[in-house]
C-alpha cells in the first residue's frame, strides 16, 4: 500500500484527493495546508509519495521540498501546479522533486504518476529536462561535467536506464542484478559525480548524451 501525504492550502482540493487515492487502494497518512506543516509531516511519517502543491501560505512548496530533501534525500516529491511552465516547478526539480503534476490532470494520469514515483522513478519529459538545463545553465550553475569518463560500462548503463525512467527493481531485471546492486551502484555513481539524487543523475545523463527522452 503506497502511503501518500497531502499538502495543499485547500482543504476540499485535500478531501477530493484524498478520496480519489483511498479508493484506489493508497493511504493518505497526513495532510498539511502550508509548507512548514509538510515539513514536520514528512519528518514524522516519512511517506512513500508526498504531493506538494506550490503556492501556500507560510512556505511555499518549493522551500517545503528544498527542506524536505535536505533531511531525507530519498523523499519523494511530487509538485502539483495549474502551470506547465511555472518557474517555481524547475526549482523544485533541480532541489530533488521527482517532476510535476497538473492540477487539471485526469484521475488515471494522477494515480499512475504517484505508482511510478514511488516504484523509484522520475517524472521527466523532454520537455521538462531541457528547461532545467538551460535554467541551470541561465543562472551559470553547474552540473559535473566529463566526469562520466570515470563510471564502467555497468554504471554507465544504470544510469542511462535511470534517466529513461526505470525504477530500481526494472533496471535489476534488465541487467540480471538485485535491487540492492543497483541501489549501492547508483550511490557509487552519485558519489563518482557529485550529484545529490535521481533528478540530477537523470539531468546530468541526459546532458552528456548518455540517454535521451525521445
Amino acid at each position: 500500500m503506497i502511503r501518500v501525504l497531502l499538502v495543499d492550502d485547500h482543504a476540499l482540493f485535500r478531501q477530493g484527493l484524498r478520496s480519489l487515492l483511498e479508493s484506489e487502494g493508497m493511504r493518505v497518512i497526513g495532510e498539511a495546508a502550508n509548507g512548514r506543516e509538510a515539513i514536520r509531516y514528512a519528518a514524522e511519517t516519512h511517506p512513500d509519495v508526498i504531493l506538494m502543491d506550490i503556492q501556500m501560505p507560510e512556505l511555499d512548496g518549493v522551500k517545503a521540498t528544498q527542506s524536505i530533501l535536505e533531511i531525507d534525500p530519498k523523499s519523494r516529491v511530487i509538485m502539483i501546479t495549474m502551470y506547465r511552465q511555472d518557474r517555481y516547478v524547475f526549482e523544485a526539480v533541480k532541489a530533488g522533486a521527482r517532476g510535476y503534476v497538473l492540477k487539471d490532470a485526469d484521475a488515471a494520469t494522477l494515480i499512475d504518476a504517484i505508482r511510478r514515483v514511488a516504484a523509484g522513478e522520475a517524472l521527466l519529459d523532454a520537455d521538462m529536462a531541457q528547461n532545467v538545463l538551460d535554467d541551470f545553465r541561465d543562472k551559470r550553475e553547474e552540473l559535473p561535467s566529463e566526469k562520466h569518463a570515470d563510471l564502467n560500462e555497468r554504471e554507465t548503463m544504470i544510469l542511462k536506464l535511470l534517466a529513461q525512467g526505470f525504477s530500481n527493481q526494472d533496471i535489476a531485471l534488465r541487467l540480471d542484478i538485485s535491487e540492492k546492486t543497483v541501489r549501492n551502484r547508483l550511490s557509487e555513481i552519485f558519489t563518482k559525480l557529485q550529484l545529490n539524487n535521481r533528478t540530477q543523475a537523470a539531468l546530468y545523463a541526459i546532458r552528456e548524451g548518455i540517454a535521451n527522452l525521445d
